[in-house]
């Protein structure tokens, strides 16, 4: 389980590698969350709200890592643009459903994620995809 999970706006995977050991607070606007892995969780939601499944994705390197590994307590990754995609696109509806799904997910693995909590998480995301894609940008994730 991480510690820390902060989604963020940055230029491209150099500028988002460079917060690996600090975060991205001081320069990207972010958001923050805990107590979920954020690697598998990305891939649960690409396959919700874009279709797929959960092993080709992995397979086919999702997400992909753009600094750190695992096993150093810090790890970047970014967004796959097909999630990011699904993301900006979704309507509320549809992110309350994939909110639920993620909940139940969660709750058949013993992680009990509260509805409302995932369906404020997976809001608060979308939008912070829609103003990284008005801006050019893509979104990351920063793990401690």
């Amino acid at each position: 389980m991480s510690i820390i999970v902060e989604f963020f706006v940055a230029p491209d995977d150099a500028s988002a590698a460079l917060v690996l050991q600090t975060g991205p607070r001081r320069a990207f606007e972010s958001l923050s969350f805990g107590n979920f892995d954020p690697e598998e969780v990305v891939v649960e939601w690409e396959c919700l709200l874009a279709g797929g499944g959960f092993e080709e994705l992995v397979e086919a390197g999702e997400p992909r890592i753009v600094a750190g590994q695992d096993d150093d307590g810090y790890v970047v990754f970014a967004i796959s643009p097909r999630l990011s995609a699904a993301l900006a696109e979704a309507e509320r509806p549809e992110l309350k459903d994939a909110a639920a799904s993620w909940a139940a997910q969660r709750a058949e693995d013993g992680e009990g994620i509260d509805t409302e909590i995932a369906e404020v998480i997976l809001s608060e995301l979308a939008a912070l995809v829609g103003s990284a894609r008005r801006q050019g940008r893509g979104v990351f994730c920063w793990v401690a």
